[in-house]
């Protein structure tokens, strides 16, 4: 089991003061595990950094303006998967009910695709069995990873430390595909009004209730609180 991927669910996580204030004791987690590649380091470090030097609100436009306003950034994998079809609806079924089978509980605000939110459950479990994991999704993550470069966003480092967690390679048909989406722009809010017409499939009852920015992520103190208990495989 490994602390260095809840630290990487709470990099992908909206920013507040808490993440703020926990931004050295995830570098010293990042540099002691030494999971993350040795060439991706220094620049994921240097991340960090940023996030708890940084100008709060600045961060949090940031992060809105990446993830919030840009299907094509969205950290819920099964809508670059399923998008809005009912195959979606069984898939986080099935994820939520294999998240139960090793003890994570969701709370009725969490979506079970969040990235974040399958991160940290992924730091429940032996390495070896993440890192499999980790390896289905991996053309979802390494899309996102080249849209950030291309945007210059440091978050680019997250996605570049998970590929290089997973070992494995993303599927290049599959890559492929979902880099040839048309990227969405941030700034036109009339097509960001047409894209989210649709109401997104929600999970479980009052699934809407209580959902902050980044879509239906742990709140961050809970998530911090299960920082430390990196052997426990039942955070709730």
């Amino acid at each position: 089991m490994s602390r260095t991927f809840k630290v990487l669910s709470l990099l992908l996580t909206y920013p507040d003061e808490e993440i703020q204030a926990a931004a050295e004791e995830m570098k010293n987690i990042l540099a002691r595990e030494k999971l993350v590649p040795a060439d991706c380091l220094p620049g994921l470090l240097a991340f960090v950094e940023g996030i708890g030097a940084g100008d709060l609100y600045d961060l949090q436009e940031r992060y809105i303006l990446l993830f919030d306003r840009s299907r094509t950034l969205s950290l819920h994998l099964f809508e670059h998967i399923h998008g809005e079809s009912r195959d979606r609806g069984q898939a986080m079924v099935d994820l939520a009910e294999h998240y139960a089978s090793h003890g994570l509980e969701l709370s009725a605000r969490e979506l079970p695709d969040f990235l974040p939110l399958f991160l940290e459950f992924l730091g429940t479990r032996p390495l070896p069995e993440a890192r499999e994991l980790l390896e289905q999704p991996l053309h979802v993550i390494a899309a996102l990873g080249e849209r950030l470069r291309k945007r210059k966003s440091a978050y680019a480092w997250v996605m570049l430390a998970l590929e290089g967690i997973a070992k494995g390679k993303p599927a290049k048909a599959a890559l492929d595909e979902l880099l040839a989406e048309p990227e969405d722009d941030p700034d036109d809010l009339e097509a960001l009004d047409r894209t989210w017409e649709d109401q997104p499939v929600m999970f479980g009852p009052g699934a809407a209730a209580g959902v902050s920015p980044g879509g239906g992520c742990p709140a961050v103190r809970d998530t911090l609180a299960r920082m430390d208990r990196p052997a426990d495989t039942k955070p709730h």
